[in-house]
């Protein structure tokens, strides 16, 4: 097994539970620097484990284990079926199988959608053990068909390539799913992430036994947040700026038999605006954007986007109405969430009131000594006047 040796700093970094050693604290790297497994050492070459390595990527080692093994196909099977064990028990066909650094497999997603597979080697280190892992996926899981979701703009730091290839059997463009008792389609070969949002499926869940009356779904995408808030609303808006998003929505519907939903291709802010200037008024919000700030330094205006839309929407809503409301930014954290929204609410003038703090579901784990496992935060908001 070829070797790493990293600075103290490094090795403590790792001691602490987080599994990430950048460029900055390896001193000593193999030759020739090609990715794979290596033996991570101290600097007095003492060993700290085995991991994966990446020669071109910022975040160089990834580390698996905490003394040198021989990772090969029977390490995977046996991480990757204690990570399924884990998912027993969840009342859906489509699921998170691993959470990459959270479940012990730093860089690789694999999401299942009832007998299919949708998954992402996001690393160099991870991408050299290609063979093994698919291998242990075919051994635990028994998928009908395996697709590599590799397009993720990440890979572009490790000197890989994007692709979308199926790998195993055959994976259709459009498979079903249930979750809660509520039908849609994913499309694993498209779709925004490995096909479909599943981080926020207990939410969705959640926001359906909440509605009523009149409810609004912004950033509805495929209509997750509508299609569950139909079942107990008299009628749902779904806003989307994309026609294609709703189209699959409307598709959705009627996969359930739904009737109530509204599609709106709009702008989400602009919509909001003209709603308030109608004096439009709601018993249930959902306010799901994608991430405003991808950078550390795209917080400031992230901040400014989601209060607008978080002011507007607290307007919006009646008396003892709620609002579900979220952030999947990873650099926008809790507390300056929270914040905003405390502002928002000091600026339209209304008292609300917090009934619970929301985030990812169990087969999204969120680590506490890796932060980066923990992206989604929302809030579950009632306004009392």
């Amino acid at each position: 097994m070829k070797r790493v040796v990293v600075t103290r700093r490094g090795a403590r970094r790792w001691a602490a539970g987080h599994p990430w050693i950048y460029q900055s604290d390896v001193e000593r790297e193999p030759e020739p620097r090609e990715p794979g497994v290596v033996e991570v050492l101290d600097p007095r070459e003492r060993c700290l484990g085995s991991a994966l390595y990446s020669p071109h990527s910022e975040i160089r080692v990834r580390m698996l284990t905490r003394e040198r093994e021989t990772i090969d196909r029977a390490w995977w099977t046996a991480r990757l079926a204690a990570a399924h064990n884990r998912r027993a028990g969840i009342a859906a066909t489509a699921y998170r199988v691993t959470h990459a650094e959270a479940d012990g497999v730093p860089s690789l997603v694999v999401d299942r959608y009832g007998p299919y597979l949708a998954a992402q080697l996001l690393s160099a280190g991870l991408e050299s053990c290609r063979p093994d892992i698919l291998a242990a996926l075919s051994d635990v899981l028994r998928p009908d068909g395996i697709i590599l979701r590799n397009d993720a703009p990440v890979r572009r730091h490790e000197g890989l390539p994007q692709t979308v290839e199926v790998v195993l059997g055959s994976v259709p463009d459009v498979v079903e799913v249930e979750e809660h008792g509520v039908r849609y389609r994913a499309a694993l070969h498209t779709g925004q992430k490995t096909g479909a949002f599943l981080d926020q499926r207990e939410n969705r869940a959640l926001a359906g036994s909440l509605a009523r009356g009149q409810a609004l779904d912004v950033f509805t995408y495929h209509g997750s947040f509508a299609l569950h808030m139909a079942g107990g609303a008299d009628r749902v808006l779904a806003v989307d700026r994309s026609a294609e998003a709703l189209e699959r929505g409307r598709q959705n519907a009627e996969l359930n038999e739904l009737t109530n939903i509204e599609w709106i291709e709009a702008n989400a802010f602009d919509y909001l605006r003209e709603l308030e200037r109608e004096a439009a008024r709601f018993d249930a919000i959902v306010l799901d954007p994608p991430a405003f700030a991808r950078t550390k330094e795209r917080v400031e205006s992230a901040l400014a986007g989601y209060k607008e839309l978080n002011l507007r929407a607290l307007t919006l809503l009646q008396p003892g109405g709620h609002l579900l409301t979220f952030s999947c930014s990873y650099h926008v954290g809790r507390e300056r969430f929270m914040t905003m929204l405390a502002d928002a609410a000091r600026d339209c003038g209304r008292r609300v009131a917090v009934e619970r703090l929301l985030g990812q579901p169990l087969d999204h784990p969120e680590i506490l000594s890796v932060p980066e496992s923990g992206y989604l935060k929302g809030s579950l908001l009632r306004a009392t006047d």
